[in-house]
């Protein structure tokens, strides 16, 4: 925790460029500094704290995002414009594990793209061209996050 205080514009420059960022309070409570481009779903109604407050109540925050609550990513601001988010680290296992190309792309393009419920009650979507030929698939928890992890 002191250690991402102290460091703090560094990790919030990383996750500006893509990197995420894991923060620990106390050893049992987890979170991490993403990208904003990595939070999935609606970001309206979600918690909103400015970089610099974020800093001086990093521990409070922490323990919020990675609570038994498990209320949602909390996004950071600078200058009201939101540039990263902090989320409980177990969230990390939920993001497509790859980036494939995007939905709407794939229907652009003439493709179709069929959702199912999986064997462990998740979703899978799948991707096919005109001739009916696999050309990515992806998976979640529901059909929100099957769609935007589609890869091939």
């Amino acid at each position: 925790m002191e250690e991402a205080r102290a460091q703090w514009g560094s990790i919030v420059r990383a996750a500006r460029s893509g990197i995420t960022t894991l923060i620990t309070r106390e050893r049992y409570e987890w979170a991490a500094l993403i990208p904003l481009s990595e939070v999935y779903g609606l970001t309206t109604g979600l918690p909103v704290v400015s970089l610099s407050t974020a800093r001086g109540r990093l521990g409070d925050l922490v323990r919020q995002t990675a609570g038994p609550y498990d209320e949602g990513p909390v996004l950071l601001t600078r200058h009201r414009t939101p540039v990263a988010a902090l989320i409980a680290a177990p969230r990390l296992l939920d993001r497509p594990a790859r980036r494939g190309p995007d939905a709407d792309l794939l229907l652009a393009r003439g493709h179709t793209i069929t959702l199912a419920r999986g064997p462990l009650d998740g979703i899978t979507a799948i991707a096919r061209d005109r001739d009916g030929h696999e050309v990515a698939a992806g998976s979640g928890r529901d059909a929100a996050t099957a769609l935007r992890s589609l890869a091939h």
